[in-house]
């Protein structure tokens, strides 16, 4: 596919809602009053702090915020990069663009430039993490696990309720190197996941909604993190 990003285009990472704030469906609640207006919607994964298709369950936890979703992909182009903790979600936006994990990076252009976007765990994360990502973001797993959902869910929702998930990370810059290893034929690489608001060389590390209240939005052909 031949995508571009467009001027304007916001891009949402890591909001982690329901337990970490609100400041996720506000933001969601202006772009369909017309107070924040774009064309063009990232949603890089983690929005959400737990949510997965198959299950009406855990949907009741976010509804007003799915509904919204459901009703922003009518007119704008979402795009949403799944995250470790929303997954499986063709299912429930049936009308946006949804990449998993393994889909991603997706490759776009932002004029000239070939700009690769991942939610941001997909590398050096081991081979542990991996094979718990393919069995637990998988169809089949979701389903034998559906007598059992409101237990698992429910303690799965309070754990995630007390963790904290702001705080610097030590030696991004190593981590940074480990992960253009595998970007070597882009000029720009986007993602979220680390929940730290910070540009190094051509790495677009996206800041949390959850955390630094930020977004990052296309100006002049340029990412800029700001609050909306």
């Amino acid at each position: 596919m031949n995508y571009e990003i467009q001027e304007g285009a916001i891009f949402i990472a890591d909001s982690h809602y329901p337990h970490h704030g609100n400041a996720f469906l506000e933001l969601l609640k202006k772009l369909e009053s017309g107070e924040v207006v774009t064309s063009q919607l990232f949603l890089m994964g983690d929005n959400f702090d737990l949510l997965f298709g198959y299950n009406d369950y855990i949907q009741t936890f976010s509804s007003e915020a799915i509904a919204l979703l459901q009703t922003l992909s009518q007119k704008i182009e979402i795009h949403y990069f799944e995250g470790n903790h929303d997954f499986c979600l063709k299912d429930i936006f049936t009308n946006m663009n949804v990449y998993t994990r393994d889909e991603q990076p997706v490759v776009f252009k932002l004029s000239d430039k070939k700009v690769a976007i991942s939610h941001g765990d997909k590398y050096a994360t081991g081979f542990g993490y991996d094979l718990y990502c393919k069995i637990l973001r998988n169809k089949t797993t979701l389903t034998l696990l559906k007598p059992f959902e409101k237990m698992i869910i429910d303690n799965r929702m309070k754990k995630l309720a007390l963790k904290h998930i702001c705080h610097p990370f030590k030696a991004f810059e190593k981590r940074v190197d480990e992960i253009l290893i595998h970007y070597k034929n882009v000029d720009l690489v986007i993602e979220g996941h680390f929940h730290q608001g910070r540009i190094i060389g051509k790495y677009i590390s996206l800041p949390s909604l959850a955390c630094q209240g930020e977004v990052g939005v296309i100006e002049e052909g340029s990412m800029v993190f700001k609050r909306l």
